[in-house]
Formats: C-alpha cells, sequence, structure tokens
C-alpha cells in the first residue's frame, strides 16, 4: 500500500527547503571566482564552463531514477544521502589543487544535488494534496532557492576576497552535512513504491546522450565542429536520446512515463524549464567571466550583482503564493520570462566598461523578479499537473529539464561567445599574442598579453558576450512563447496509459 504523508508538519518542510538551498547553492558558488579559477589554474573558457557544468551534469541524468529510489525506499534516506555525497564532493573542491580535481568535486557534489532535489520537492508534493496548500509550501521551496542563489556568490565573494578562493566551498560543505542532520531528525518520510522500479536502461541511455551533447557542445568550439571527436559525440547524444524514448516507451516500469508529455501544462512547464534555465545560468556565466576574468574585479565585487539579483525578489514573498493559487500559471510563467529577457537585453547593450552596482541594478532587478516567478509557478503547475502518487516522477523529470538547462546555459554561451572573440580576434595579434591566443584563447589574451593585445581582446570578448546574452533573450521569449501556446487553465482528468495512470489534461 502507497505510503504518503497526509500533511505537512513545519519539520519537514524546514529540512526539504534547507536541502534544495544547498543544493542551489553550489550552483551559484563558482560564480564569483571564475576569475581566480581562470587565474590559477590557467583554465580556458571551456574548462572555467565545465566547474559549473560537471555539477549540474549528474545532478540532472541522476534526477529522475533518484526520485524512483525515493518513492522505492523512502525520499528521507534520499535527503539524508544527498547531504552527506554534497559535503564530500565540497570538501574535495575545498581542497583542489587542480581543475581536473575541481571537476571531480563538482561531480561528486552533483550527486548529492541530483538527490537533493527531487526528493525534496516529492516530500512537499506528498504531504499536501490539497492546492492550496501545495501552492504555498511550493512558494516556500522557490523561496529558498532565490535565498540560496543569493547566499552563495555572496559568501564566496566575501571568502574569495579575504582568503583563498577555495574557501568558497567551505559553507557548502558545513550546509550539506547540516542537511544530513536535519533530513535525519526532522523530515516525515514518504515513498510511492507501487508500479516503481529502477529503469536501468533508461538511466544508461539518457546518462550517455546527456553526456555525449553537452562534451559536444562545450569543446566544438575549440575542437572545431567537423571534427570527428565532436561529430561523433553529438552522433552519439542523438542515437543514445532515441534510445532512451524507444526504452521508455517499452519498459513496463519506466523512469519516466513519456505519456506525461501528452499533458500540455506538463509538456510546457519542461521547456520553459529548460529554455528558461539556460538563459537565466547562462546570462550569469557571462557576467561573472565579464566581471571577474576580462575586467579583474575582485571575487566580492563580482558577485555583488548576483546577490542583489535574488535578494530583490524576496520582496514579492508577501504575494507570492497568494498569486499563485489566484493567478492562472500561463501568465505567471509570462509575467517572469518577458521581465527576464528585457533584463538580458539590457545587459547585452551595457558597455563592456560599465562594471559599478548602478549600471547593473535595472537589468538585475528584471532578472531577479522574472526568475522567481518562473521557478515558482513552473514548479506548481508541473506537479499540480500529475496525481499525487507519481509526483516523484513528474518532479524527478522537471528537475532533470531544469538542471540540465543550466549546465546547457554556460556551455552554449561559452561556446558562442569564445568562438566570436577568437574571430574577432584573426588578423589583430601578433607574435607570442597570436600564439597565446591560438593555445588558450581570448581569456588567456586578456589575461596576460601585451597591453595592445588586452584591449583588442577584451573588446572581441565584449562582443561575443553580448550575442551570448542576446541567445539567452531569446530563449526566454521563447519560453513565454510556448508557455501562451501550450498552457491552458483546465483540470480534466484521463486516463493516459493501460495501467490507469490518471493526469491532468491541462495545467492547474
Amino acid at each position: 500500500m502507497t505510503d504518503i504523508v497526509k500533511r505537512l508538519d513545519k519539520g519537514t518542510l524546514i529540512a526539504c527547503c534547507l536541502a534544495v538551498a544547498a543544493a542551489q547553492m553550489c550552483i551559484t558558488v563558482p560564480s564569483p571566482i571564475n576569475g581566480e579559477i581562470t587565474a590559477e589554474f590557467g583554465a580556458s573558457g571551456s574548462q572555467v564552463a565545465w566547474v559549473t557544468s560537471a555539477f549540474i551534469l549528474p545532478t540532472a541524468i541522476l534526477e529522475l531514477n533518484f526520485g524512483v529510489l525515493g518513492d522505492l525506499f523512502g525520499r528521507k534516506r534520499l535527503l539524508v544521502l544527498g547531504g552527506l555525497v554534497l559535503a564530500l564532493g565540497e570538501l574535495l573542491n575545498a581542497t583542489a589543487q587542480s581543475i581536473t580535481m575541481l571537476w571531480v568535486g563538482q561531480a561528486v557534489a552533483g550527486v548529492g544535488a541530483a538527490a537533493l532535489f527531487p526528493s525534496s520537492l516529492a516530500v512537499i508534493a506528498a504531504a499536501t494534496p490539497d492546492e492550496k496548500d501545495r501552492a504555498k509550501a511550493v512558494s516556500t521551496w522557490a523561496l529558498s532557492l532565490s535565498i540560496a542563489s543569493a547566499v552563495g556568490p555572496l559568501s564566496s565573494g566575501v571568502l574569495a576576497t579575504v582568503a583563498d578562493f577555495r574557501w568558497a566551498f567551505v559553507p557548502p560543505v558545513v550546509l550539506g552535512l547540516v542537511v544530513a542532520g536535519t533530513a535525519w531528525t526532522l523530515v516525515t518520510d514518504s515513498r510511492a513504491p507501487e508500479g516503481r522500479s529502477l529503469d536501468w536502461p533508461g538511466q544508461i541511455t539518457v546518462a550517455v546522450g546527456l553526456t555525449a551533447l553537452l562534451w559536444g557542445i562545450i569543446e566544438g568550439g575549440e575542437r572545431g565542429w567537423s571534427s570527428p571527436e565532436i561529430v561523433g559525440s553529438l552522433t552519439l547524444a542523438v542515437v543514445a536520446l532515441v534510445g532512451f524514448v524507444a526504452v521508455e516507451n517499452r519498459s513496463a516500469s519506466p523512469m519516466f512515463n513519456l505519456e506525461l508529455l501528452r499533458i500540455p501544462s506538463f509538456a510546457a512547464a519542461a521547456v520553459v524549464a529548460l529554455v528558461g534555465m539556460f538563459g537565466f545560468i547562462g546570462t550569469a556565466y557571462c557576467v561573472s567571466i565579464r566581471l571577474g576574468a576580462v575586467m579583474h574585479l575582485s571575487a566580492l565585487q563580482a558577485g555583488m550583482p548576483f546577490v542583489i539579483l535574488q535578494l530583490i525578489p524576496l520582496l514579492l514573498v508577501p504575494v507570492l503564493s497568494r498569486m499563485l493559487t489566484r493567478v492562472e500559471a500561463r501568465w505567471l510563467l509570462v509575467g517572469g520570462l518577458v521581465p527576464m529577457a528585457a533584463g538580458q537585453f539590457w545587459i547585452a547593450a551595457l558597455p563592456i566598461t560599465s562594471t559599478s552596482l548602478v549600471a547593473f541594478l535595472g537589468p538585475v532587478l528584471l532578472l531577479g523578479v522574472g526568475f522567481i516567478c518562473v521557478v515558482s509557478s513552473l514548479t506548481s503547475a508541473a506537479v499540480n499537473a500529475v496525481p499525487v502518487h507519481m509526483t516523484g516522477m513528474a518532479s524527478g523529470a522537471t528537475s532533470l529539464v531544469r538542471e540540465f538547462g543550466q549546465a546547457l546555459g554556460p556551455a552554449v554561451i561559452s561556446t558562442v561567445a569564445m568562438s566570436l572573440a577568437s574571430s574577432t580576434l584573426v588578423g589583430k595579434l601578433s607574435g607570442s599574442d597570436a600564439a597565446m591566443e591560438t593555445a588558450a584563447g581570448p581569456l588567456a589574451v586578456v589575461n596576460a598579453g601585451s597591453d595592445s593585445a588586452r584591449a583588442a581582446a577584451q573588446d572581441a570578448l565584449a562582443h561575443g558576450m553580448a550575442v551570448g546574452v542576446v541567445l539567452c533573450g531569446c530563449a526566454s521569449l521563447l519560453g513565454a512563447l510556448v508557455t501562451l501556446i501550450l498552457v491552458r487553465n483546465n483540470s480534466v482528468r484521463r486516463a493516459a496509459d493501460p495501467g490507469g495512470l490518471a493526469v491532468e489534461n491541462a495545467t492547474t
């Protein structure tokens, strides 16, 4: 018999909010210190992009099966284990002596986050069958994301300014241990084991497909898109992802029931999670590289726009849960995505020499307000679109596309920005400066080239990053368009498969 929580007690909510805050904080910690990482390890643009992607990739590819594990064995255990694994990975980061070791630590921490994201949301959703109660709880959960996104760059910037940048990874170690302890003592467990089992063919195919796709995108700019390894990687990605669809359609117990994509609201939420987070994190990556690695501001100065970005939306807290119950999800999503796009286009128009907080205040405000509206409403729309006993699968799938969108952001934008910058520099450098650009890319030139070469590289990077942020703005507008077309406000339920899976045919 399915064992689900009948009500959400405060201890469980606190523990779940701490869990998702720890996972989200780890995503934002590297933002202010990308410049320090570049200088310390002589990292190229693609190597710096892997610092964020190495964390997010395992988070994305493991979340669906971690959702299944939570359904089978209890989500409380997943929260405890996730906190401990995250702490271990961040400890490796805090002691990293090479960029490779930093990637390893990020990947381990990402495995822990893969357990925390879906499990925390599934516990909340399972404990709140009433739509209004769920909206309030999900808004608090989303608020934790926003607070963590502000605390991460603030603590990272302060610690990297007064000490070695590796100290930025110490607070996540402590928080991971706190998550494990609070989950063990406070969480009321829940599970939904009926019809659920681990789907290894699905896990393997989606892992291979997403890894090959991300590697091909990140490395394509430096290795060349026609190189055999890039063509092979992207081909493997297509084959593996097609294989994932095939095995999920044939599986008796898929980790992701593809019938859920026939629900317009769920499908729209998935698309918005992908393109919205792609644009948001892609923009954050560009701003961090611009302020840290290109303009050489301190880690604290480089981190302040990210702090403001997440703190200002906290003003919406008193009305956010009320908006989730009174305003259609489609209008909240559009109302978040359009301001995000406006802020992104605004940032793209700022001159590269603009480094003051005043210059960034307007666009950062638009991004922050848009982010909290999008995260809150898309999560609520996706979870409310499916029956309670499918919340583990739904939350895992939503988290997967959200996290993969965040991984794609730095990957795609780094490739676009660095490729355009390198193309712009052709014929403008000579001697050792040209050799440096060929070997290590424009970031190396802007940090160690001659004065004239640095100026040329700065202008080239400004052009490349502006185009990248414009691409992020277009992604946000695409998400708004998808929302307007697909999301509808009705609650008709139907049987979605022979096993009797009842799902909503539209949004909340």
